[in-house]
């Protein structure tokens, strides 16, 4: 499971000294300069901040050596949940600077947990354990808001006698999974309610299953991993949302391409063979240009004979992330996207987080996430230190090769 690996080691955009140094030090005294990914709140703020959405505050004081030790997994869960649209916004107020405020929550203790609700007068304590999972867990349950809703009762009926399933996302349990996937083809989503990235994709899914009415070759489906756990750690799930093909109950590929409605379609007709021409009327060149565009994606890479294969010749992109850091999921994406459109180089990732990976990352020099090198025949070019978009990026490799490879 995604959360049980996490180690508080590191943080988005930051190298890991300032980071754990910062640990150990006072929160109202950070570097003007270091982002502060939890939303401190004052007096002024509270009232506007709860007004508006969904917030979990820390109520803290910065002598508190139990706050101290909590810090670092405050800003991770803030990195994790403070992006575009959150489902809740992490957030944290200072008792030492803002007592009548901490009394008024009856704040007895630090530090104190509390969510607010929208909507509610009443603010819930959280009074579990003080690790991811845990807290996780308890903002899903409290919220338990589904993130997507079932197609409605007339899209359902469009999909016909034949198989029930069709025209609508199918929503799997523990108890389903097993039997649903175990024969035909499968495009499941493993996603997380309070992601964000999930949030944007679940129309578009929806929409993806009722354009494939007609195609009863192949069942959308979906899986909450924060309520599945064992499902998602059996499909090797580290990041929301994970796109997996399955057939006849064994994993085929992950899906790693943009996450629009004509991309996700071309690429179910593509898995079950149902191409908009005959494909035994193409000719060999039209066969080799398909076979190419299909190579096309982020290549996931796994230890040190994968990866050194990967950078030995040519021009190789590498993405160095940890499955949990929020501004690596913002880059997944535009990261798919120049793959897609890039041809004749290597656009990659590596897990850092992952056992087979935790010596490259070292001897590579990484020291933050999301790190991006080149590699020009196996050599390493200075850290890209750009912006992200993709304009840019494409920019940066065509200064390594020809104008017409892009």
């Amino acid at each position: 499971m995604l959360f049980k690996s996490i180690i508080p080691l590191a943080i988005c955009a930051l190298t890991f000294r300032p980071f754990l140094a910062a640990a150990s030090t006072d929160e109202s005294a950070k570097p003007a300069d270091e982002k502060q990914f939890a939303v401190e709140l004052d007096p002024e703020t509270f009232d506007e901040a709860i007004g508006a959405g969904n917030v979990f505050v820390k109520f803290f004081a910065p002598w508190c050596g139990h706050c101290k030790r909590l810090h670092p997994l405050w800003e991770q869960l803030a990195e994790i949940m403070n992006i575009d649209e959150p489902k809740v916004t992490i957030a944290k107020v200072d008792c030492t600077k803002h007592q009548t405020l901490c009394a008024d929550h009856q704040v007895t203790g630090y530090p104190t947990l509390r969510l607010f609700k929208l909507g509610e007068k009443e603010s819930v304590k959280f009074k579990g354990t003080r690790d991811l999972p845990a807290i996780t867990d308890f903002i899903n349950q409290e919220l338990n808001t589904p993130a997507e809703e079932d197609l409605s009762e007339q899209q359902l009926q469009e999909g016909g006698d034949k198989n029930p399933n069709l025209g609508k996302v199918v929503d799997l349990t523990e108890d389903t999974f097993a039997k649903h996937v175990s024969s035909g083809n499968h495009f499941v989503k493993f996603f997380a309610p309070w992601c964000s990235h999930c949030q944007r994709l679940a129309p578009t899914w929806e929409e993806l299953a009722t354009e494939l009415i007609k195609e009863p070759d192949v069942t959308i489906s979906k899986i909450d991993c924060t309520q599945y756990r064992s499902i998602c750690q059996d499909f090797e799930v580290k990041g929301y949302p994970t796109l997996l093909w399955i057939e006849d109950g064994k994993k085929i590929e992950k899906y790693a391409g943009a996450r629009d409605l004509t991309t996700l379609k071309s690429y179910v007709e593509k898995m079950i063979g149902a191409p908009s021409t005959n494909n035994n009327d193409l000719d060999d060149a039209t066969k080799e240009a398909q076979d190419e565009a299909k190579k096309q994606t982020v290549q996931q890479l796994n230890g040190s004979e994968e990866f050194e294969k990967a950078i030995a010749d040519g021009i190789a992109f590498v993405k160095f992330y940890a499955p949990w850091c929020g501004h690596c999921q913002k880059l997944q994406p535009t990261w798919e996207q120049l793959a897609t459109e890039t041809v004749g180089i290597v656009i990659a990732k590596v897990d850092c987080t992952s056992p087979d990976n935790k010596e490259i990352c070292v001897d590579q020099q990484v020291e933050g996430y999301p790190t991006l090198f080149l590699y020009k025949n196996g050599k390493r070019q200075n850290e890209y230190e750009g912006s992200r978009s993709l304009p840019e990026l494409q920019a940066y490799v065509k200064k390594f090769i020809g104008h017409d490879e892009l």
